[in-house]
């Protein structure tokens, strides 16, 4: 949820952009692009991000006696919805908690509980419904991806994480492509670049080392595919991060939401 300013998420070739009338949510890490596009030193850009507790939802759907999602069996892992007037003032009542400490383990949990009950009667109620349902396509996938985000530097195969699904893998493979916008070895890909971008701008490790340490075993394929993931090698793009945020080659970043 966004308190000020703007942003713009691109997944694959859709973009989602929102700001603090609207809210994004997401039910598994995806591969995104991430810009935020408005703000400034006198209104910076500031959010709030809520991890959603996938029980707690489960069990507010049972209790709530909600019909049961009306979406196809697979959708993106990501939407945009409003935010209305009831969701901010729970909002709003979360972030109050801050000044008061004390009462935060038994207001928290109850504020929270009505978020959920609130983003589950909205648009993107379905949406939500759908990610509760247990064996749903949604929780099938993000337990793949789970796996992936543990052994991203492991070869595997796509049956093998199929079968972690509970899928056929031409059935894993579709859902996969649907919620994420890419493949299996497309999303390892990215995780392993990413981790390997961290890796040399946070910790200074080579190029080589960082390759081998993801899973590469050839540091000019990765070179090659750290480029075309973030536009140029990676000693000049981690140069260049280093030299310091501004410009428009530093206005977009690789990110992935929490989920």
């Amino acid at each position: 949820m966004i308190a000020q300013g703007a942003k713009r998420v691109v997944l694959g070739d859709e973009v989602y952009d929102y700001d603090s009338q609207h809210v994004l949510i997401t039910s598994v890490d995806l591969p995104t692009i991430v810009q935020v596009t408005k703000a400034s030193p006198d209104e910076p850009y500031l959010s709030l991000l809520l991890q959603l507790d996938r029980r707690a939802l489960s069990q507010l759907l049972v209790e709530s006696r909600l019909p049961a999602p009306r979406i196809p069996p697979s959708t993106r892992g990501m939407a945009i919805g409003e935010a209305t007037l009831p969701l901010l003032a729970a909002f709003h009542r979360l972030v109050a908690l801050l000044d008061e400490p004390l009462d935060i383990p038994i207001l928290a949990p109850m504020v929270q509980r009505e978020i959920l009950y609130r983003l589950l009667m909205s648009g993107q109620g379905a949406h939500l419904r759908h990610l509760a349902v247990a064996g749903s396509q949604s929780q099938q996938i993000a337990r793949a991806i789970g796996w992936l985000k543990r052994h991203f530097s492991e070869p595997f195969r796509v049956e093998a994480l199929a079968d972690e699904a509970h899928m056929s893998p031409s059935t894993f493979h579709h859902h996969f492509r649907t919620v994420t916008s890419m493949s299996p070895l497309q999303y390892q890909k990215w995780l392993r670049l990413n981790e390997a971008r961290r890796l040399m701008l946070t910790e200074r490790l080579d190029v080589t080392r960082a390759a081998f340490q993801v899973g590469y075993e050839s540091p000019s394929q990765f070179s090659r595919e750290y480029s075309r993931s973030f536009g140029a090698p990676p000693l000049r793009d981690i140069a260049g991060l280093r030299a310091g945020a501004g410009g428009e080659a530093r206005g977009a970043i690789i990110s992935a939401p929490i989920d």
